[in-house]
């Protein structure tokens, strides 16, 4: 093609030449021609010459690329060549494994026929011993027979007679065995279970830390001179009047130096007026506007962290899904106390002490701390019905939606309803471990004092006693007597009377163990 273009671009210069030498005048026109004819061919070779390296640069082209797929191709065969070497390395060892397997089951197809000659000889003969056991059964049921013929005439007895006897005679001496047998039970029964529950009350009691606290009805405010008590008590007692209005505590001004009693049977309005009084003293206004002002804030700012106790209770010991108003009792129950124990630490501590020995006795240790948590919500109720605690505390759980076995643990702690479920004992035997330490309840000395007289007294008005000693914080009574008044039989009768007396008629903290003690002493001198 290039070569066409430069034959054309030839003649056309050839053209132009011969035109230009025929236009111009015949003067210049034979050196004119020439110089343009001269420049015509110039132009023509450097064409030529172009379009020839065009040429050439095309073949080289065309001649690597077909090079490169000829390369190409040739790579692509000899990777299929490859392929198929290694398919029929592949094929030959697959075909090695087929053979070698066709060899495995021919020998096993001829063990099999090898057994299935073996069983049929086995079946022959034992057919053939079959025969003989059956004509020798034949021959035994003759014997029996007439056997038994014989020692039914010799007994005088039918053979049904004979079998009713042995019956009776056999259920007898097995009614003998097994009674026996039941009783070994039982007592290996008691004597485990009795260690088990020891063991496991013991472990809990360790594992579990416990705190004490005090019951009171007053609290202490304290202040920095006697100046404050004219400005609380306010002209003619107004402030003194509106501060107990607002707070429903009497508020005692008397003689004590730098004091002032705060008395109420309600801890949490006790907290409030304390509060409330502190936020007074410090911001030195005290008059009725104000007092209403600052009750009305730290009644809210205690109901915050009522709530916050609480969530903060219920997080502690891993309990979710709380009811917010059940979350709201908890929190109160931090300004509560029961028989000298804050409420809210006994019932942490009951919470622990189920959930260890629920874990124990592999049980869910989950859901027996939540019922040792809320065991004495019906302590804490809004209202006061008239209702023993358990009872309410039950009917609480279940208008917030707790399930039947935790509801039925709360009620049966103290047996007002019968216990349904595995977590009531539990939660009743934590209850008291928590209650029945020592140091849970504290008492005034003048009132441990006496109920330690009681009991002496109680157990020294029985014929025969000598001497009483109530010890242990009056949990154990140990009972002398004498051993000519009191024989050993009558000592079981008279620590069972004492125990029981004292349940009707005292009122003590856990429970109170009974020991008689019968002693014979024989004394000589020698001389």
């Amino acid at each position: 093609m290039e070569i066409v273009i430069a034959i054309l671009a030839l003649v056309i210069g050839l053209a132009i030449g011969y035109y230009i030498t025929t236009v111009f005048t015949k003067k210049s026109a034979s050196s004119q021609a020439n110089i343009i004819l001269d420049e015509a061919k110039r132009e023509a070779d450097v064409i030529m010459e172009k379009s020839k390296l065009k040429a050439r640069e095309e073949e080289l082209k065309i001649i690597n690329d077909a090079e490169r797929t000829a390369s190409q191709r040739l790579s692509k065969v000899q990777s299929s060549e490859a392929r198929a070497k290694q398919r029929e390395i592949q094929l030959n060892q697959m075909q090695g494994d087929l053979n070698r397997k066709k060899k495995e089951i021919d020998s096993k197809e001829n063990q099999l026929r090898e057994r299935d000659q073996q069983l049929d000889e086995r079946d022959s003969h034992l057919d053939a011993r079959q025969h003989q056991l059956d004509n020798r059964n034949i021959e035994l049921d003759a014997l029996v027979a007439e056997a038994r013929t014989q020692l039914e005439k010799l007994s005088g007895l039918s053979a049904e007679e004979a079998k009713e006897k042995l019956v009776e005679s056999l259920k007898d001496e097995a009614k003998t065995q097994a009674q026996g047998y039941i009783n070994d039970i039982m007592d290996d029964a008691k004597l485990t279970a009795s260690k088990e529950a020891k063991r496991i009350v013991i472990q809990s009691i360790q594992r579990v830390a416990t705190e004490t606290a005090v019951e009171n009805s007053v609290t202490v405010f304290h202040i920095d001179n006697d100046e404050i008590k004219g400005r609380i008590i306010g002209r003619e007692g107004r402030n003194i009047r509106a501060l107990e209005a607002a707070t429903g505590i009497e508020i005692i001004v008397d003689d004590t130096p730098e004091a002032i009693v705060l008395s109420g049977f309600d801890p949490v309005r006790r907290e409030i007026a304390r509060l409330a009084l502190h936020q007074l003293v410090v911001d030195g206004r005290i008059h009725p506007a104000r007092i209403e002002e600052v009750v009305a804030k730290v009644r809210k700012q205690v109901e915050e962290e009522i709530i916050e106790t609480g969530k903060r209770t219920a997080i502690d010991l891993g309990i979710h899904g709380l009811h917010p108003e059940l979350i709201r009792m908890v929190g109160k129950m931090k300004y509560r106390s029961s028989y000298g124990q804050n409420l809210l630490q006994h019932s942490r501590e009951t919470a622990n002490l189920c959930a260890v020995m629920a874990s124990e006795l592999g049980l869910n240790p989950k859901k027996a701390r939540r019922a040792g948590l809320l065991h004495d919500i019906g302590k804490v109720p809004d209202d006061e019905p008239e209702l023993p605690h358990a009872l309410l505390g039950m009917k609480l759980a279940e208008k917030f939606k707790e399930k039947a076995d935790i509801c039925n643990a709360i009620g049966a702690h103290h047996d007002e309803v019968e216990q349904t479920s595995l977590l009531a004992p539990i939660v009743q035997v934590c209850d008291a471990i928590s209650g029945a330490r020592p140091g849970a309840r504290r008492e005034i000395v003048e009132a441990y004092i006496k109920r330690l007289n009681d009991l002496e007294q109680l157990a020294l008005s029985y014929p025969g006693v000598i001497k009483t000693y109530a010890i242990q914080a009056g949990r154990e009574l140990r009972v002398i007597v004498g051993a000519d008044k009191i024989t050993d039989e009558e000592t079981e009768k008279l620590s069972a009377e004492i125990a029981k007396k004292i349940q009707d008629e005292m009122t003590y903290p856990g429970q109170v163990k009974i020991t008689v003690i019968r002693e014979t002493r024989a004394v000589a001198y020698a001389k």
